[in-house]
């Protein structure tokens, strides 16, 4: 009798053990997405500011059309990498974005009334404070899918990951031209 206690009494916990591990999965995967959505809010934020940006920058900088009409590209790139889910897409879009927003930025430095425009002004404070919100938002993002990640790979949990289809999520990386410094010579430069 006390042998089939102690066998009931491991299976328990055992079970109890297994139901921890996969509400823990539940858990990690949640915080996945949550830390994505996050982003998700950001970018749709930047989003909307650009086009008002462009309208500020087009009253002034009537010579760098080009320069207006990459941000705006950028923008539509990043905007449906986002709404589709695509993790690398969204890489290497803001990759253009961010590059066209900081010769945007540059070029502006040419046009002193562009630069005293308050609509402007405020415009290119809160794209560069939204610009480190979705920097902090991407730590966050990585941290959690890399929690994730380690998580699905390790016994015992791998067992309940394979057997209840937890997958491993994509880190949101860059290329390393968007990992190198900034040469503020050249964006200056034409």
């Amino acid at each position: 009798m006390i042998g089939f206690v102690v066998v009931l009494a491991l299976v328990v916990v055992g079970i109890v053990y297994m139901i921890g591990i996969y509400n823990a999965l539940v858990g990690l995967r949640e915080g996945v997405k949550v830390a994505w959505a996050n982003i998700d809010v950001l970018l749709k934020q930047r989003h909307d500011e650009l086009p008002k940006l462009i309208d500020a920058c087009k009253r002034y900088m009537q010579f760098e059309q080009e320069t207006l009409e990459k941000v705006m590209r950028a923008r539509n790139a990043v905007f449906q990498a986002s709404g589709s889910g695509n993790v690398a897409a969204v890489g290497a879009a803001e990759q253009q974005l961010r590059s066209g927003i900081g010769r945007l930025f540059a070029v502006a430095e040419n046009y002193p009334q562009l630069k005293s425009d308050e609509t402007f002004r405020h415009l290119q404070t809160r794209i560069t404070g939204l610009e480190e919100c979705i920097a902090d938002r991407r730590e966050f993002y990585n941290d959690q899918v890399n929690l994730n990640n380690i998580r699905i790979k390790v016994f015992p949990d791998a067992l309940i990951a394979s057997s209840f289809s937890f997958g491993a999520a994509q880190l949101l990386e860059f290329s390393t031209d968007e990992k190198r410094d900034v040469n503020v010579g050249a964006l200056f430069a034409g």
